[in-house]
C-alpha cells in the first residue's frame, strides 16, 4: 500500500488541508487517510501509484527546502509547500512524474470526502465532523 514515509506524509498534508481546531479532530484524527487507503482497495485503485509518486515527491520538495521530510517541518512550512504545490510551482521538478497541481486538487477532494462523508466509509471518526456542522442522522 503505503511506505511508512508515505502515510506520514499524507497524514502530515491531509491535516494542513482540515487542521484540527475548536475542538474538532484534524483530518488524520479522523480517520481521513484509513478512509483513502480503502479506497484505494476499493474505488481509486488506479490512484494509488499517483499518490505513492507524490507523496514522495512532497518529501522531496521539503528535503530540497528544508533537509527534513514533508511530515517534518513545522505547519507554517507544510502550509507554504502545499501552496506552492497547488499552484505548480515545485522546485524538485524531477521528482513530480505526475502534475503537482492534479495532485493537490486530488488530494483536497479526497480530503473533504472522508472528513464529511458517512463514517462507515472509513474517515469521520464518529461522526465528528457532522458534530461540527450540526448534522444529525435521523430514522
Amino acid at each position: 500500500m503505503l511506505t511508512a514515509k508515505q502515510h506520514a506524509a499524507l497524514r502530515a498534508a491531509l491535516d494542513r488541508i482540515i487542521p484540527p481546531g475548536d475542538g474538532y479532530p484534524g483530518a488524520a484524527d479522523a480517520g481521513v487517510d484509513r478512509y483513502l487507503l480503502g479506497q484505494f482497495d476499493r474505488d481509486l485503485p488506479n490512484a494509488l501509484p499517483m499518490y505513492r509518486s507524490c507523496l514522495d515527491a512532497l518529501d522531496a520538495e521539503a528535503r530540497a527546502a528544508h533537509e527534513t521530510d514533508f511530515a517534518g517541518l513545522p505547519a507554517g512550512e507544510q502550509d507554504k509547500l502545499l501552496a506552492r504545490v497547488e499552484k505548480g510551482d515545485v522546485a524538485a521538478e524531477d521528482a513530480w512524474d505526475n502534475d503537482p497541481k492534479l495532485f493537490f486538487l486530488k488530494l483536497v477532494q479526497h480530503a473533504t470526502e472522508g472528513y464529511y462523508g458517512d463514517p462507515g466509509n472509513g474517515g469521520n471518526l464518529n461522526g465528528a465532523s457532522w458534530k461540527m456542522i450540526g448534522f444529525e442522522v435521523r430514522g
